[in-house]
């Protein structure tokens, strides 16, 4: 004990935490590399670790075609108020994932909670059971739970199972599950440039020419020195290498997650490094299961 307070107390304080944040990170890319080797059938998942600029992904690629997979879309809580404004209640994505028996589940779309204003860590007011509405399309096994005035770049899971990247304001009748994002990352092959050069953490959902092969890219960010988050046009790029010829950008920053199920525990496990230093409470979630045969 004594050998660590001597150590730590030669270090500036910013030193201490980059060393601190890169142990966690080293043991969050450890999990992913031992979980990644019991993924179900039709589900990839590889961590990566970056020192120029530091950066830290994670990547599931998702073979839309496996039997027993299935994309669902699922809000937080019950509707709170009715024919109200508000649409759900926020539950973090894990809790969620357990109620709903997912394998991997992400944040999903942008939302506005009742009377809370966007913060990161403890300022961070964005609780379970809080009055939410998402701001894009979003619909739930054929069921239409929100819209928009202005079209949004959507995940849309038709209801003859096909999956594509469509411009909403409301999902269609031929429409089963419809999640959205805020930004079109890549388009037909090509990235779309934004003039936004910030970086934050993200979350980002794409699909290959054939529609068969989705990927989901989460990033850490916010951590100087250890993982920087991304720009816009940093992540198209990321998606084109990965073999995406549509992508968009979901809700990032603290809401960022990426979490799947541990074959041994059955429990859920947070693969990335939320900026709040815990799983936020969000509006929805994509999730994944694969039913063994």
């Amino acid at each position: 004990m004594l050998m660590k307070r001597v150590f730590f107390g030669r270090l500036p304080g910013s030193t201490v935490v980059a060393f601190l944040l890169a142990i966690l990170l080293a043991r969050l890319a450890a999990v992913a590399a031992e979980v990644a080797k019991t993924m179900p059938a039709g589900i990839a998942l590889q961590s990566e670790t970056r020192t120029n600029p530091p950066q830290r992904l994670l990547v599931a690629q998702v073979n839309l075609k496996t039997s027993g997979l299935r994309l669902r879309v699922v809000p937080g809580g019950l509707d709170p108020d009715g024919p109200g404004k508000w649409q759900t209640t926020l539950m973090q994505p894990t809790k969620i994932a357990e109620r709903e028996k997912f394998d991997l589940v992400i944040n999903g779309d942008f939302f506005k909670a009742r009377e809370v204003s966007d913060a990161e860590g403890t300022n961070s007011a964005y609780r379970a059971s809080l009055w939410a509405l998402a701001e894009g399309p979003a619909m739930t096994d054929g069921k239409t739970w929100s819209t928009c005035s202005n079209s949004r770049p959507c995940l849309v899971v038709h209801t003859n199972q096909t999956v594509a990247i469509e411009s909403l304001t409301q999902p269609d009748a031929e429409d089963w599950e419809v999640i959205g994002g805020n930004a079109l990352l890549v388009h037909n092959g090509a990235i779309v440039p934004h003039s936004s050069k910030l970086r934050h953490p993200r979350t980002v959902v794409g699909l290959d020419a054939t529609g068969i092969q989705m990927t989901i890219l989460v990033v850490d960010g916010r951590k100087p020195g250890i993982a920087l988050g991304m720009t816009y046009d940093e992540l198209a790029t990321e998606m084109v290498r990965l073999g995406c010829t549509e992508a968009i950008n979901l809700d990032g920053g603290g809401s960022s997650l990426m979490a799947v199920r541990d074959p041994e525990t059955h429990k859920m496990k947070i693969l990335n490094d939320p900026t709040d230093g815990h799983e936020r409470a969000v509006v929805n979630v994509l999730g994944i299961s694969v039913e063994q045969n």
